[in-house]
């Protein structure tokens, strides 16, 4: 009978102590899309947040007051789909227990984990999901380390307005999804604002094929073509245009430019094609925390992943300073009570950092509350396979190639 006990009192024990192991760490849930028609993407993203984990942990973890607590990544894959990354938060939460959350690579799976992560009052930062959709519930948990699109957008369409000679006229496509669709509307309204003449607006069914609209467009002979969409569909409309033979002046894109599968899938004829960003491997910052500049981000990244890091890896990576400075600033301590959550809040309300991929400030006020204020948008132009920042003219690395080289000639 004392042998019993003494083993239950060995397993109560054991388990205690696992227990207590477990809470020595920060848990923090990521809903990313890992499968399905935004997985390019969605694995962007992931080794956004990876590479935030792996440096924290290679220090030791978070600091905090004398101690060290590690990070562990719990994730769930959205599948591409709204409902699914609501149900991966969900499981996340009430089965994982975790302490934070990292958000979607798309702004349609953002805004179904919104509501979730608002319910249970856990604090999500999204490293990506750029529309302003996104933003417009005002969510006390939720924060993102991108702008929204419409300034993107605005400020590509500013620095291609001051080309010379400069566009006259535009058409402008968008997917139907939240993202897209918001791109493509920021376009339009930048575009009408700069006074170029918008010949077509067009909101097409997502992964539609574009050769028949594209094909009665090149009737139009628009000066510039302007697309919002994703990953894939960035390359078959490249694809597209070559194919029925029209090079605009200026061909405009927004998000997938900088992915460096973009330039891998289409070679030459990806040069001279215009995106928005926010970061770019030879932006000029400076940092304390973790990666002292962007070019030590880029080579960390190539050095983990054999692949060049993007602006969105890069704003998912910079969601983990943040929160990461949040923490240390509250002195809050693994597992996180819901008193300690509603207090991280607030220190990411006050969070204001320079971090390898610029200012992190998040706004507390306005119509875009949460979303980080702190950085500019970048024009980008693909030139010899390489991103170049072209505009602003203060940030230009390189004068812009244009108009563009017809398909032909390349």
């Amino acid at each position: 009978m004392s042998l019993t006990k003494s083993a239950i009192f060995a397993t109560i024990a054991t388990v205690m102590a696992g227990g207590a192991l477990r809470a020595q760490e920060f848990k923090i849930g990521v809903v990313v899309e890992l499968s399905g028609d935004n997985a390019t993407g969605g694995n962007v993203a992931k080794r956004g947040y990876d590479l935030w984990a792996m440096a924290v942990n290679e220090t030791g973890g978070i600091q905090i007051g004398k101690k060290k607590y590690p990070v562990k990544l719990f994730y769930g894959d959205a599948q591409s789909n709204p409902s699914q990354g609501a149900a991966a938060a969900e499981r996340l939460i009430t089965q994982e227990h975790v302490d934070l959350m990292f958000g979607p690579y798309a702004s349609s799976v953002a805004n179904a984990v919104g509501p979730v992560v608002e319910k249970y009052k856990i604090p999500m930062i999204n490293g990506s999901a750029e529309s302003p959709l996104v933003w417009k519930p005002k969510f006390k948990f939720v924060f993102g380390s991108i702008p929204p699109v419409n300034f993107t957008g605005a400020a590509c369409i500013d620095t291609l307005a001051h080309l010379s000679p400069a566009p006259k006229t535009a058409v402008v496509f968008g997917s139907n999804d939240t993202f897209s669709s918001s791109t493509a509307t920021a376009f339009n309204e930048a575009l009408i604002k700069q006074g170029i003449k918008v010949l077509k607006f067009n909101i097409v069914p997502e992964g539609q094929d574009l050769t028949p609209l594209l094909s009665a467009m090149k009737g139009l002979r628009p000066d510039l073509i302007c697309f919002g969409g994703h990953d894939e569909e960035l390359i078959n409309l490249v694809k597209d245009l070559h194919q029925i033979d029209y090079t605009p002046k200026a061909l405009l894109m927004h998000y997938g430019v900088t992915e460096p599968a973009f330039a891998e899938a289409l070679k030459g004829d990806a040069n001279q094609v215009f995106g928005g960003a926010v970061w770019t491997e030879t932006t000029k910052t400076s940092s304390k925390i973790l990666w002292k500049d962007s070019q030590t981000y880029a080579a960390a990244s190539l050095k983990a992943f054999k692949v060049a890091a993007d602006y969105t890896q890069g704003g998912c990576s910079a969601a983990g300073i943040a929160f990461q400075v949040a923490l240390q600033k509250i002195n809050a301590t693994p597992p996180l009570s819901e008193a300690k959550r509603e207090e991280l809040v607030k220190a990411l309300e006050a969070v204001d950092v320079e971090t390898f991929y610029g200012r992190i400030k998040f706004a507390t006020d306005g119509d875009y509350f949460h979303a980080n204020s702190g950085i500019s948008s970048l024009t980008v132009q693909i030139q010899n396979g390489v991103v170049k920042a072209v505009g602003p003219a203060k940030v230009a690395e390189v004068p812009t190639q244009y108009p563009m080289t017809p398909w032909a000639k390349r």
